[in-house]
């Protein structure tokens, strides 16, 4: 083993006669090139329980089948306009839902009127909603 002084990061440092003896540090053979672990301890490979769908930083990822089920889209034509940006569209199956504008039609200002086809995303968990996403007329 070759005994440098804290802090010494260079493995062919020269001035070790100079040294104090209470100043120097032994160091293993297979560490001397790596400046890093040959003051720190080597890191374990295996990083605990984290599970494979997580980002390093952040929230877990999302699956695609999640994405897919997410929103239906359907077209309709708007029956009746109610307050709030709020819509009854009737469905190409005469369904009426109740819809409101999306977060970017309204940035945009776009209008609707009664009459307009509008394509609309559906929450499959409640097919009396959706969210009007683009005017075709």
């Amino acid at each position: 083993m070759k005994e440098r002084q804290f802090g010494d990061f260079c493995c062919c440092w020269q001035g070790e006669d100079k040294i104090p003896k209470q100043r120097r540090l032994e160091i293993p053979e297979e560490r001397q090139h790596h400046p890093k672990s040959s003051l720190m301890p080597p890191r374990p490979q295996n990083r605990g329980s984290r599970s494979s769908n997580r980002n390093r930083y952040g929230p877990p990822k999302r699956s695609t089948k999640d994405e897919e089920e997410k929103a239906v889209e359907v077209d309709g034509e708007i029956s009746s306009v109610l307050a709030g940006t709020m819509f009854r569209v009737r469905l190409e199956s005469g369904h009426e839902v109740l819809a409101h504008i999306s977060g970017k039609m309204r940035k945009r200002f776009i209008r609707l009127v009664v009459g307009d086809k509008v394509k609309m995303e559906m929450s499959p968990y409640d097919l009396t909603k959706a969210r009007i996403v683009f005017r075709m007329s």
